[in-house]
């Protein structure tokens, strides 16, 4: 199920996607006790009932706080015009803390030409440094008139789309975190995804019914996406391995786009090699930029 802009909240989102995607490319909880439980039930999942499925989907965040770090790729799909983009990232996140750091590689100007597909995969892809933390994201190299050495702070509770699309990839953290908001969730299969096998998961997300359960750390982000999106719910696609930790989670979100009309958008996390140590240090307040951004139009 697509999500659609409404009022002003929805111009809002589609304003912060539009605009930081062009930025972009201008720039050239705490553990449930019965999480052992959820893991046994995924293990066992020819024997799960659709209720069974729902609770190990709705609690896929609280299994990964359990799971220390692990590393990430992360890739923001959109469709617009007949224009594909597609904004890579990758890098590692610490869930017991909810600290992470992403690069993010954008498109070389010009990449997502009407009919082509635009990829920013290459290491010569311009990239922006992204660092996550609870209630808020970090950026360096992030619009013009911002100096290289520093880097900009933004509340996510403040931001129209939650931090799920505008800014080129979404908190991992945030990801999972909208699976509890997860209904009429159906198994469709095993497969191989990041060297283990995974159970998928689909099914619909509330946005709402997430925000409500989510985590300290997340909680206004998600109530941010709420207000801001339209019939409150996204598309989802699970991925869980034997131990019930989520190995690739797939949202997809419908705004508007002023020149087209409308922009698909698909937004996928992938996580492997769980255990992975991972240090996050974030910006001393000397570091951070306090002037304005400039983005396309100002």
């Amino acid at each position: 199920m697509a999500v659609q802009e409404r009022g002003r909240g929805g111009a809002a989102v589609a304003t912060a996607v539009a605009v930081g995607i062009a930025l972009l490319t201008s720039a050239g909880c705490s553990t449930g006790a019965a999480t052992g439980d959820r893991a046994a039930a995924v293990r066992a999942v020819g024997a799960l009932t659709p209720g069974e499925a729902l609770d190990a989907v709705r609690h896929a965040a609280d299994v990964l706080a359990g799971a220390g770090g692990a590393r990430v790729r992360t890739y923001l799909e959109t469709v617009s015009g007949g224009t594909r983009l597609t904004i890579a990232g990758s890098g590692g996140y610490g869930f017991g803390d909810s600290l992470g750091r992403l690069r993010v590689r954008v498109p070389d100007p010009g990449a997502g030409a009407a009919g082509a597909a635009g990829a920013a995969g290459s290491e010569g892809s311009a990239s922006i440094t992204e660092l996550f933390a609870p209630g808020a994201l970090y950026m360096r190299n992030r619009g013009a008139g911002v100096p290289e050495d520093k880097w900009v702070r933004l509340a996510t509770g403040s931001l129209g789309d939650g931090n799920l699309v505008a800014n080129g990839a979404t908190d991992p953290l945030a990801a999972a975190e909208l699976l509890r908001g997860a209904r009429r969730v159906e198994y469709a299969g095993s497969e191989r995804s990041g060297g283990a096998t995974v159970r998928h998961f689909k099914g619909s997300c509330d946005l709402g019914r997430a925000a409500e359960a989510a985590s300290a750390g997340q909680q206004e982000a998600l109530a941010a996406a709420a207000k801001g999106f339209f019939g409150r719910t996204v598309a989802c696609d699970a991925y869980l391995d034997e131990q019930g930790r989520l190995r690739k989670v797939r949202h997809r979100f419908r705004v508007s786009d002023a020149e087209h009309g409308a922009m698909d958008v698909a937004s996928t996390v992938e996580l492997y090699a769980f255990g992975t140590k991972v240090t996050v240090r974030l910006p001393a307040a000397g570091d951070i930029y306090t002037g304005k951004v400039v983005s396309p139009g100002n």
